[in-house]
């Protein structure tokens, strides 16, 4: 999977040895960028959008999010219950692919939208909603539909790959499903630009049409990769105003990468070097648990000022500390000697990478600053101990 991403912006001139190693640098001025571009295209088009905490919780920003977006999308009971104390103000929509019914009342409680993947569990929870809106719980109950349309790069991150588990399938949805159903949820794109969303909804417009005139809004999800510099916003801006007036629905978009794209990095040092067929370093940043997606995808991160091929340099394989065999990050002509002490840093790694680290073989985590490009303060936010890891256990 290629990354359209690694714009350095000011990490560029970032002095890598103003913070410990590993760690997370998240600027606040490109934060503000992208989340300025995001509230244009939201004014202009006259939807509503929330920033996706599956892609980037870093509650230390949360009052700036809140600023310039609607609210925030979550993931299930536990990202709901941090939006509810840190992103308060805005609207909180939360999805689960499966609910347990000891958590619904307090998701209830905490959400604006409450979204369903599939009629099945709908009905099996009326009661529990019912429940709810006696207490005085306000909220809208949304559907997530499968489209049935793939535009994903890879089947792994498709939600619409044959057998996809997640939304339900379009084709079979008929105007009982939609009995207490206040809007339809589809997300189907990965860092994509706007013309798959045109497609995918030209494929599903046809099937939604019958309901138009039932329901209250339409969710077109995340994976709109808006504020990369040469995305087709004004494409986009005109192609939301038209379905809003077509659908007489309120739209809401949910980007979680676009929100925190090229506005982080993830500074490391090289532990050790030595030669097997090719030069090898070891790292204190380690794929398995800091950089999962580089595993997962797979992808090939970008490093700030990595060298081009006419350097005359050799590439030297990075890998973390674990004993994962395959804890490889990549082939890198590093910007710098790659002897033990040096450092470097890989690039766009706000999103998913901070969301999803782990201490798999006791591997410290990265620790996490902000840093504010145009002011130059530096604040870190975070550190992890040693606690950290046991605690987690038993």
């Amino acid at each position: 999977m290629e990354t359209r991403a690694g714009d350095p912006g000011a990490f560029a001139h970032f002095d890598l040895s103003r913070v410990d190693s590993p760690a997370f640098v998240v600027d606040a001025a490109a934060l503000r960028r992208n989340l300025g571009v995001l509230a244009d295209v939201r004014d202009r088009a006259g939807i509503k959008l929330l920033a996706a905490l599956k892609a980037f919780s870093m509650w230390r920003v949360a009052p700036l999010i809140t600023r310039y977006l609607d609210g925030v999308c979550t993931s299930g009971l536990w990202e709901a219950k941090l939006a509810g104390e840190h992103y308060a103000g805005g609207e909180i929509a939360t999805y689960c692919a499966g609910y347990k019914a000891e958590d619904l009342p307090e998701i209830c409680r905490l959400s604006d939208h409450i979204l369903f993947n599939s009629p099945g569990q709908i009905a099996r929870f009326a009661d529990a909603l019912a429940a709810a809106r006696l207490r005085g719980d306000s909220f809208d109950v949304g559907l997530r539909i499968n489209p049935l349309h793939a535009e994903g790069e890879v089947p792994r991150y498709d939600p619409c790959a044959p057998h996809s588990r997640l939304g339900f399938p379009v084709d079979q949805l008929v105007e009982a499903h939609l009995e207490g159903v206040d809007g339809i949820h589809f997300h189907t794109l990965c860092e994509q630009d706007f013309e798959p969303l045109r497609r995918t909804w030209d494929a599903v417009k046809p099937r939604l049409k019958p309901f138009f005139g039932r329901l209250k809004w339409l969710n077109f999800g995340g994976g709109h990769h808006i504020t990369r510099a040469d995305y087709q916003r004004d494409d986009l801006v005109a192609f939301l105003k038209a379905v809003k007036a077509e659908t007489g629905c309120d739209i809401y978009l949910e980007p979680g990468e676009a929100v925190a794209l090229d506005a982080g990095i993830l500074v490391g040092t090289v532990l050790d070097a030595h030669e097997n067929g090719m030069p090898l370093a070891i790292t204190d940043i380690s794929a398995t648990c800091h950089m999962p997606d580089v595993i997962e995808a797979p992808y090939r991160p970008a490093m700030l000022g990595e060298q081009g091929e006419d350097s005359g340099d050799d590439p030297v394989r990075l890998g973390g500390p674990s004993c994962l065999a395959g804890d490889v990050i990549g082939d890198y002509r590093l910007p710098v000697p790659c002897e033990p002490g040096a450092r470097f840093a890989f690039l766009d790694q706000a999103h998913y990478s901070m969301v999803k680290t782990t201490t798999f073989n006791g591997v410290p985590l990265p620790s996490i600053w902000l840093w504010d490009s145009e002011t130059d303060a530096l604040e870190r936010v975070r550190s992890f101990a040693y606690e950290d890891f046991r605690d987690r256990l038993s």
